[in-house]
């Protein structure tokens, strides 16, 4: 991979890192104002379904961090763009449209095709 490419995907994901993380900072920071008291069931029941929401949100973006962290890592110990299963390089389009992936195109199918033929 081109070094211009590398740099390319090292601030994509830095600048995503960033909002993530600032993101979390205002959801923590959100979920520790104190508490309204609703006297209608109803308002606290949507209250409590907002903040549930708010928290799969934010526990999917806790695991994309996670993902980032790793890839740029990769990018730094040279391995980024190169599948974890059959060591080809990753074409450059999926890696613009997934830059977290590890796998490419091809395995990725096929680990998909054997997971659903195996119920997983």
């Amino acid at each position: 991979m081109k070094k211009k490419d590398i740099a390319y995907f090292k601030s994509l994901l830095t600048d995503q890192l960033e909002e993530l993380l600032n993101q979390a900072d205002d959801t923590v920071s959100g979920m520790t104002t104190p508490k309204e008291n609703f006297p209608d069931p109803t308002d606290r029941a949507s209250l409590e379904a907002e903040r549930n929401f708010m928290l799969r949100i934010r526990d999917r973006e806790s695991k994309l961090i996670k993902k980032i962290k790793k890839t740029l890592a990769r990018i730094e110990t040279d391995t980024f763009g190169i599948c974890d299963k059959c060591g080809d390089d990753i074409a450059l389009e999926r890696l613009k449209a997934r830059p977290v992936t590890t796998q490419c195109i091809d395995c990725k199918t096929k680990e998909e095709a054997l997971e659903k033929a195996l119920g997983l």
